[in-house]
């Protein structure tokens, strides 16, 4: 059997998809020792075992307490259920005999089900891991730490399709579950990131970390994330757990949260990767025709000579692609929960104009220069304190613009969770907004706009490679 043949029949026995994390932090424990760690994890296997249809313990928590640590780790391991998977969160890899060290630590003498592992050194370093179908890996596909986006967002070459690098490990690791033992780790933060995985590996098993203490949107990461038969997607969560003050009833509500997104997300259209949709493509040929993007030699206002322009002001010149431009918004605003949108002046306006009239909502805008006479509003339109806003804008580069109009609206007594935006510049907006604890949506990233662009002979592959280039060393 292979090892997610084994996690489905747990998760389909007791409904649930939850895996409770054992992450004995110092600062959780009676006594920081040995066997302060072992009889906390013992407790919080004990309340939440009828639910939990997979532990997660992370390796590093007691390999810090040396030998007596790793010895407890087997303790504990031993300790689950029978019938109940265990992931090793260890992140391990090398090659050759050293790999083979690791797997036979992992498996044989900690006796784990599952480990998580780096996908760095490539297939030979998987082999010892994934040779015996019983036992299961997790590899690292896009995580949701600040510096992710260093390395797994970098784009590879046209010989590799123009993926990102976490693209391309979801492709290897679906080409590569031939024993039904293979899956990856997506943050369940980076939600647009879930939907592109699940639209190139539809089959795969994913562990989705970042519910609960990192802010992850539980509802929002099953939609993007599930398979059509609504499994496929693993939710680990310890310290909103574990740091609860029932952690039975902890693990028993997010267990039934789960049950409630997972029978929602079945009932609305699942995220469709944009490439394959017509209305994005004909935004995407309708950007070029207008002249919001060209291509060329700019200059730009800090001076620096840019292979590529965006202005996308020029939209209000073309209703129709205006309307089209609106509706792309669409699909990523249903799944959002708000009161208003609150377009961003300037070039955002007409957009969230369209926005308005097209999904029906109420639409309000902060100035940017605050009115000397009259009413004297920062905020123009009706609305009510507390209320949920939507934060509409056309591009985001640094997020500096967002956190400005998020100020504004939050002195006005209203709430912003989430940005959507038509093209996300991937200049560190994305990045500052999640840290900030914002969502940032977008319809398009500018690499991929450049790939749709390059593949339809739209735009000279010269001039693609100069902007991609640009793109790369512009902090």
């Amino acid at each position: 059997m292979g090892f997610f043949t084994r996690l489905a029949e747990r998760a389909s026995a007791i409904d649930s998809l939850l895996c409770v994390g054992l992450d004995p932090h110092p600062a959780d424990l009676a006594a920081p020792t040995p066997d302060g760690v072992r009889d906390f994890c013992l407790r919080l296997i004990d309340a939440t075992a009828e639910v939990a249809a997979a532990f997660k313990p992370n390796a590093a928590f007691f390999e810090a307490l040396g030998a007596p640590g790793v010895q407890v780790l087997a303790e504990v391991i031993q300790a689950v259920p029978a019938g109940i998977p265990v992931i090793l969160d260890a992140k391990r890899v090398d090659i050759a005999s050293t790999a083979d060290a690791y797997a036979h630590a992992a498996f044989r003498m900690l006796k784990a089900h599952a480990i998580t592992l780096n996908p760095y050194l490539g297939r030979d370093s998987l082999e010892p891991f994934i040779k015996q179908p019983e036992f299961g890996v997790f590899l690292l596909c896009k995580t949701s730490n600040p510096g992710a986006a260093d390395l797994q967002d970098l784009e590879l070459s046209a010989g590799a399709g123009c993926l990102t690098l976490y693209e391309h490990v979801a492709l290897f690791a679906q080409d590569r579950n031939c024993s039904d033992n293979l899956g990856v780790v997506v943050g369940a933060t980076q939600v647009e990131a879930l939907a592109r995985v699940r639209s190139l590996a539809p089959e795969l098993w994913i562990l989705a970390p970042g519910v609960g203490a990192q802010g992850g949107d539980l509802a929002r990461a099953l939609e993007a994330g599930l398979r059509t038969d609504g499994m496929g997607l693993l939710v680990p969560v310890s310290r909103a757990i574990s740091r609860a003050d029932d952690p039975r009833q902890a693990a028993i509500a997010l267990r039934d949260a789960i049950r409630k997104a997972t029978q929602l997300a079945q009932t609305v259209p699942a995220l469709q990767p944009w490439k394959d949709a017509d209305a994005r493509s004909q935004v995407a040929d309708g950007l070029l025709a207008a002249g919001c993007v060209k291509f060329g030699k700019f200059t730009l206002k800090s001076g620096l000579v840019s292979p590529i322009y965006i202005d996308l002001r020029q939209l209000v010149s073309f209703p129709d692609l205006l309307r089209k431009v609106g509706e792309v918004y669409l699909p990523i605003l249903k799944r959002l929960e708000f009161s208003r949108l609150a377009g961003l002046p300037y070039a955002a306006i007409p957009i969230a104009t369209a926005i308005s009239l097209l999904g029906d909502w109420p639409l309000i805008y902060p100035r940017k220069e605050v009115k000397s006479y009259g009413t004297k509003a920062e905020i123009e339109g009706l609305y009510t304190a507390n209320e949920q806003v939507v934060v509409i804008d056309d591009l985001a580069t640094t997020g500096g613009s967002k956190f400005e109009a998020i100020d504004k609206l939050a002195v006005a007594g209203l709430k912003v969770r989430d940005v959507v935006v038509l093209i996300d510049r991937q200049s560190g907006a994305s990045e500052s907004l999640t840290e900030a604890g914002y969502h940032l949506h977008a319809v398009f990233t500018l690499t991929e706009l450049l790939t749709y662009w390059e593949k339809t002979g739209k735009v000279p592959v010269e001039q693609i490679q100069e902007a991609r280039e640009f793109i790369a060393c512009t902090p």
